[in-house]
């Protein structure tokens, strides 16, 4: 019996080899136009890189605190210890987490060198390993970053400026108006190059 051989049925063409080249996937690193523009959106809405209960404390208690913006000498106390406050929030907010347990709940707890610590105690069955949250260089940064995003949020506050310049120099105020920008756009530069992967309290909770 006479075997044929059967030609192939792959047409070939010219542009083969742009064709293979055009299957490769991009990568998936994001280029400095990306990394630039992330920035820039993150540092107009500098709120949404800090806890949102902080962030709705900030807004809910700052009028009162501050009456409106204006304060006297003794009265700037209250806004201090105030700002103090939800800064020192903003920092521990940087060391929770959250996990997400087999059966779908949700628990949170501090950071530690260990592993995650849990402020509740649910059944040990369900929980992932604990060692794979444990404490970070990046959260140290992220903790330092939270301070300085949150200085620059109340810096852009008309109730703070007001209570604590009320009457700036032209260089204070030209400060003030620039000053707090400046120091959200790098911020969030930082934050767009290193990204945590912590949802702790006052964060969404993406992980499965």
């Amino acid at each position: 019996m006479e075997l044929r051989q059967r030609s192939s049925s792959i047409p070939t063409s010219p542009n083969a080899e742009n064709d293979a080249v055009s299957l490769i996937p991009p990568s998936t690193v994001p280029s400095p136009q990306t990394v630039l523009t992330r920035a820039l959106q993150s540092s107009a809405n500098l709120a949404n890189l800090l806890p949102t209960g902080t962030i709705f404390a900030f807004q809910l208690l700052t009028p009162l605190a501050t009456n409106g913006g204006v304060c006297d000498q003794l009265a700037t106390r209250r806004p201090a210890g105030l700002l103090v406050a939800l800064a020192f929030s903003c920092f521990l907010a940087s060391f929770t987490d959250s996990l997400k347990c087999s059966n779908g709940d949700v628990h949170y707890g501090f950071v530690t060198r260990k592993g995650l610590w849990l402020f509740d105690s649910p059944d040990a069955a369900t929980l992932p390993d604990l060692g794979k949250f444990r404490l970070r260089g990046m959260d140290l940064v992220h903790a330092f970053l939270s301070l300085v995003v949150f200085a620059a949020v109340a810096l852009r506050d008309k109730n703070v400026v007001g209570c604590f310049y009320p009457a700036p120099r032209n260089e204070v105020q030209k400060f003030l108006d620039v000053a707090p920008m400046a120091v959200g756009f790098v911020c969030s530069l930082l934050f767009v190059i290193f990204p945590t992967k912590r949802h702790g309290i006052g964060y969404p909770v993406t992980r499965d």
